[in-house]
């Protein structure tokens, strides 16, 4: 979800000085957490090389911090987010920069399509942020970010065994098994690095842990030193970075050979990039933005994704064309920093900035590192992204599926490469998003006529029928989507419905989709129904759906729809129960009283079979009066206490929503039948607003008219209240149905 910053007071400092100072304590300690695992990144990307581009690499990293450090912070949308080179991306560009090479490309040639895959996938992510991917990229499944995440990790150890073990280019992985091979300053330098590392935050948090392990790893290494002194020369020695330049010129002259290689790459080879690209730029996104969100649970703040994806996609750019490698926001890197007082985008700032001091001053240092010193960290970074926690998955049937996708995206990043793990997850995010969809019921209720009525309200005798053969309607409400994985539940569902019942309304208002297969699976229902007499109908089809598809004119092109028997639409779930109603009244022979005829007194339903003489002494009282169609006949909270008898026409009862000009529909009365009982009994307010659909004629009675009339004849009165209890108490029962419905649902 996109979300916004909030505007914050500038931070200051414990002693009153400016925040400034604060983010520079903190864009230093990001600094040297994220430089470290930097050139070991860069090193691990051009390590198919050989040992000859560890350099280069090592450069390359640097590069990177620098200006994603400078970019990404100032575009960006999470103000507090450090970003630098990442794991995901050594393992992405490490596969690639081994299939160019086994392919033939020559290394400028390689080091050129490593820049303009970073290149594109830069761009991707400013496409991304620019059409709000930012609220996407976060609903890719967990398994498959984990499995993913996961077989990045074991690659990242296994690309490290060579340096760790101190074995010669080309060694197999599993000569790292064999002791007789390793190279003993090597393993002694890496194995120092990494146990220090981890045990370091025990010590100490004021050093970061990658620090305290380098500096270890490379003590170990000079101490080897000693002994074997060749260890410590920096030409021709296999065990450190080896020579390195970064320098202005030095930089300048690496880029322009890189671009002369430009003209070796033909079309086929670019086409070659494009599907790393996709994979690295998607990696990136979610990498940050997993970040993204964890740093505002920490910092209660909100980070705009969009935004932020532009920031990365712009620092992407940034370092493809200054010759660094890509990268995203950094966790670690992002925690350090608040822990020592970073709060605004100036700590990522000012981390791209002591990143490049660092390399402009130190840069020729930077080279005798030793390769298993930065084996030793990587290792422990890549340790760190496989998640144990998932193992718990294995152990439950009911996320046996979850497990199974983390491991085959693992395990195909492992069998094959990191472009092929993306492929299996997202076949697996199709799987896992059909699989749930498939397990949610996307029937909201089902109810019969017996359960469920229309709004208009009924006389007596149109009860009795409804009542009688209200089995005979199903009413079905969907949700969700509606396509070939649930058409089965559906139709599963409601065929033991569709072998009594003779009308199905379909109510469509909360489907969010609907496919090809579902329509086909509707239609067959409607040959049922027209087989039996019946008719299918739908109500409440929304007029465009989330996908931007209009389902009323899909189902009329699909003949699904029609205007007259089965098919039809109806705006409303009350009109399509209204039409089933009527369908099932005529059908029993009941008369049904015409919106065009005037009705006498003793043709309202409950004063018929009324002796004359009652009759007499009620017309006495009686009065006529007429409402113009959209007339308010009376409002909510008006004083009032008449009683109205309709004999011709239509009113309908709503109740205006607080705070909005709309109106709850409550019921809808017609010819025969009477309203404003609740004021006519107690001397109340009236509890809603009575508006006539069409013209209306009323007999009207005042409860002080009555009164009168019932003291004289008290039989009139006794019989006037009897069936007037009679009929409420049939509507409370109706009402008090649908509250049980309703929460029943």
């Amino acid at each position: 979800m996109t979300q916004t910053p909030h505007a914050e007071p500038r931070p200051q400092a414990a002693d009153g000085a400016p925040g400034a100072w604060t983010d520079a304590g903190g864009g230093l300690a990001a600094m040297l957490v994220a430089l470290p695992s930097a050139i070991g990144f860069g090193v691990a990307m051009y390590a198919p090389l050989g040992p000859g581009y560890a350099g280069a690499g090592a450069l390359a990293g640097m590069l990177g911090t620098v200006a994603l450090g400078l970019a990404a912070p100032a575009l960006g949308g999470a103000p507090r987010l450090i970003s630098a080179p990442c794991a995901p991306a050594a393992a992405v560009m490490a596969a690639l920069c081994a299939k160019l090479a086994a392919a033939g490309a020559g290394p400028e040639a390689v080091m050129f399509a490593l820049a303009l895959t970073g290149l594109l996938s830069g761009g991707l992510q400013l496409v991304y942020g620019a059409l709000g991917g930012g609220r996407l990229i976060k609903y890719i499944p967990y398994p498959v970010v984990t499995g993913y995440m996961s077989g990045v990790g074991l690659l990242i150890i296994l690309s490290q065994a060579a340096p760790f073990f101190g074995l010669a280019k080309g060694a197999p992985a599993a000569a790292a098994l064999l002791p007789g091979d390793w190279q003993w300053p090597a393993v002694m330098a890496g194995a120092v690095t990494a146990a220090v590392m981890v045990a370091a935050p025990r010590f100490t948090r004021k050093v970061p842990a990658a620090i305290v392990g380098l500096a270890a790893g490379i003590a170990a290494f000079m101490l080897a030193g000693l002994w074997r002194p060749e260890l410590l020369a920096l030409d021709g020695n296999p065990f450190i970075i080896g020579s390195i330049s970064t320098s202005p010129g030095a930089v300048l002259g690496a880029a322009q050979a890189k671009l002369g290689a430009a003209r070796l790459m033909s079309l086929q080879d670019l086409r070659l990039l494009a599907w790393p690209a996709v994979t690295l730029s998607v990696l990136l996104s979610i990498d940050t933005l997993k970040t993204c969100v964890v740093t505002d649970s920490i910092t209660r703040t909100r980070h705009n994704s969009d935004k932020e994806l532009r920031g990365q996609g712009a620092g992407n750019i940034a370092s493809a064309l200054i010759g660094g490698m890509p990268g995203a926001g950094q966790l670690g890197s992002t925690m350090v920093s608040l822990a020592s007082g970073g709060r605004t985008r100036a700590a990522g700032l000012f981390e791209g900035a002591f990143a490049l001091l660092t390399a402009l001053a130190l840069g020729a240092a930077v080279g005798r590192i030793p390769l298993a010193a930065l084996a030793g960290i990587l290792v422990v970074v890549g340790a760190r992204m496989i998640d144990r926690s998932s193992l718990r998955l294995a152990l439950r049937k009911s996320t046996m599926l979850e497990f199974a996708v983390m491991v085959s995206v693992a395990g195909t990043a492992l069998a094959a490469d990191l472009i092929t793990a993306a492929g299996v997850g997202i076949a697996f995010s199709m799987l896992l998003f059909i699989r749930e969809q498939m397990s949610t019921n996307v029937i909201r209720r089902k109810a019969t006529g017996l359960e469920i009525s229309s709004k208009q309200q009924r006389l007596p005798r149109e009860r009795a029928v409804l009542q009688e053969r209200g089995s005979e309607t199903l009413v079905v409400e969907l949700q969700g989507s509606l396509f070939f994985g649930t058409t089965d539940q559906l139709f599963t569902d409601i065929e033991p419905d569709l072998k009594t019942c003779r009308r199905v309304i379909i109510d469509m208002r909360r489907v969010t989709s609907v496919d090809f297969t579902a329509v086909h699976m509707l239609e067959q229902v409607g040959e049922m129904m027209k087989e039996r007499g019946g008719a299918l109908v739908f109500s409440h089809l929304p007029a465009s759906l989330p996908t931007g598809q209009d389902l009323g004119a899909y189902f009329r092109q699909l003949g699904l729809a029609h205007h007259k028997g089965g098919g039809r639409i109806f705006e409303t779930l009350h009109d399509a129960l209204e039409w089933a109603e009527d369908r099932i009244l005529e059908e029993a022979g009941v008369k049904r009283l015409y919106y065009g005829e005037l009705l006498d007194l003793a043709e309202i339903e409950f004063l018929r079979e009324m002796d004359e003489l009652s009759l007499a002494d009620l017309r006495v009282v009686f009065k006529e009066r007429r409402a113009a169609a959209g007339e308010a006949v009376f409002l909510r909270k008006s004083q009032g206490e008449e009683l109205f008898l309709i004999r011709r026409g239509e009113v309908r009862m709503v109740l205006p929503l607080k705070g909005t000009h709309r109106h709850h529909h409550l019921a809808v009365f017609g010819p025969g039948d009477f309203f404003g009982e609740v004021a006519f009994l107690s001397r109340t307010p009236r509890t809603a607003d009575a508006i006539a659909l069409k013209d209306t004629d009323f007999y009207v009675i005042t409860r002080a008219a009555f009164d009168t009339i019932s003291t004289r004849n008290p039989k009139v009165g006794m019989v006037f209240y009897q069936r007037l209890a009679t009929t409420m108490s049939l509507r409370l029962r109706d009402t008090d149905r649908e509250l049980r419905r309703l929460q029943d649902s």
